[in-house]
């Protein structure tokens, strides 16, 4: 199961880093159409927006770990063990209760979004512009990997699994 969750820690790294590429040669072709060829793809704006939104969705959901968030933990860690340990459980099914709480009428924007479809980006070979609701679909996405992440880090938590003496305990880290 290691293996497997390193494998998976190891692609997203890949399809985040592909992204960012993508996102960062589409950007200085923009620069060249714009100054050097004085006649600007339209393409490349949207494009360079569809990408950032994929960015920071796919990499809050699957790359960036809590430890990597910024906190504000001056009264977390001032309290005791067993106290850290309620707010820990506390916070995770706040999380939970309000992305799930967001989830049915975020899925059901999403899916309205289909009538929608990008401006100028289009699906090489076919064509056919490409429906909003594909590309806030990562949205969808985030959330529930975000309610799976903190149920995970609920039932570490009372199996006693996460180190709460840590300033940098997080899902990855185990007792």
């Amino acid at each position: 199961m290691n293996n497997l969750f390193k494998w998976l820690q190891k692609t997203s790294n890949f399809i985040i880093a592909s992204m960012l590429a993508v996102l960062f040669f589409t950007f200085l072709l923009q620069i060249f159409s714009r100054y050097i060829l004085r006649s600007p793809f339209g393409w490349t704006l949207e494009l360079c927006l569809i990408l950032w939104v994929w960015i920071v969705f796919f990499g809050c959901a699957f790359v960036v770990k809590e430890k990597d968030h910024v906190t504000f933990d001056i009264l977390y860690y001032a309290t005791s063990l067993k106290t850290r340990y309620v707010f820990s459980i506390i916070s995770a099914l706040a999380i939970i209760l309000i992305m799930g709480w967001s989830l049915l009428p975020t899925l059901d924007y999403i899916d309205w979004m289909k009538m929608r479809k990008t401006t100028t980006v289009e699906i090489p070979f076919f064509g056919n512009k490409i429906p909003l609701k594909y590309i806030f679909s990562i949205y969808g996405i985030f959330l529930l990997s975000i309610i799976i992440q903190y149920a995970w880090k609920i039932k570490k938590l009372l199996k006693n699994q996460i180190n709460l003496d840590s300033r940098f305990s997080s899902l990855d880290e185990t007792k």
